[in-house]
């Protein structure tokens, strides 16, 4: 079998790809009725998959994206978004002629965000490939609900497994057992009190929740470890915590104990909330 922790070979990440359009500045969320007017727009290229693909690259690692690309007007700006970032896009499809573009709307605030988004379509291609991946990680858990196929995929090539939650408004029956499945699985706050009132949170050998200002914490066992993180001023959280996975991941791979790999997600995370979009604080990211 191989070395599914052999820090020289790739990351692969998989999962839903979008445009995010991030209006900021508004001051206020809209309400019925009303209309309110943004400061400025960006677009970035965005998706759990994506995003931490690209913080992977950030710090040093091979990562390679599988996604299927959003529709016209903007794949070509979601493609070039990939190819700057560093992030392989080789085992990236176009959406099929006639699919409605697949765009989020996100509206940061107050250290928070909110989010529309327009989910279309297949996540993922239908050709996979994992030759030369150490490690699979699963964007959100939609695209495993989807595609359950993964798992026994990446099994079957030896490799290890993590997944992030991402919201969803109601859990399958089915949704516990793929958890448990997986060698990591990473939600945050509000995602793990939903999964722990359907008795799912701890279905993985290892639960990182990931509990933004607060840090993170590590359930594996009997055992519950919290590591706190240093307070920074919020520009947009948009993302933060699929960089937190970046830096997880990272140190997990390295092989390096549990409290470090922690305080390497928390760090990293803490970067990611400093400038506009999932991936703009990767130039003023804290390595150590």
């Amino acid at each position: 079998m191989k070395d599914a922790r052999d820090t020289h070979r790739n990351v692969v990440c998989a999962g839903r790809l979008y445009c995010d359009l991030v209006f900021s500045g508004t001051g206020r969320l809209p309400a019925m009725g009303q209309e309110i007017f943004a400061e400025g727009l960006s677009l970035h290229a965005g998706g759990g998959a994506f995003i931490t693909a690209a913080w992977l690259a950030a710090l040093g690692r091979n990562a390679d994206l599988v996604a299927t690309l959003p529709a016209a007007p903007f794949e070509d700006t979601v493609r070039d978004q990939i190819a700057r970032a560093g992030v392989g896009a080789s085992g990236c499809a176009p959406a099929p002629d006639g699919t409605d573009p697949q765009i989020t709307v996100a509206l940061p605030m107050d250290g928070d965000r909110a989010f529309v988004t327009r989910r279309t379509g297949r996540a993922l291609p239908d050709t996979l490939s994992f030759d030369g991946a150490s490690h699979l990680h699963i964007g959100e858990l939609r695209t495993l609900l989807e595609h359950p196929d993964l798992i026994a995929a990446a099994r079957a090539e030896g490799i290890t497994i993590s997944l992030d939650c991402g919201w969803e408004d109601t859990l399958p029956p089915d949704a516990g057992p793929l958890i448990g499945s997986v060698d990591i699985f990473l939600p945050n706050e509000e995602e793990a009190a939903m999964l722990d009132a359907a008795g799912m949170l701890d279905a993985a050998p290892l639960t990182i929740i990931k509990c933004g200002a607060n840090g993170a914490r590590a359930r594996f066992g009997d055992t519950d470890l919290h590591v706190p993180t240093t307070p920074v001023r919020v520009e947009d959280a948009t993302g933060a915590g699929d960089a937190f996975n970046a830096g997880f991941l990272d140190s997990w791979l390295a092989g390096r104990p549990t409290s470090d790999c922690l305080a390497a997600g928390n760090r990293i995370g803490a970067s990611a909330v400093s400038a506009l979009g999932g991936t703009g604080g990767i130039s003023g990211m804290v390595r150590s």
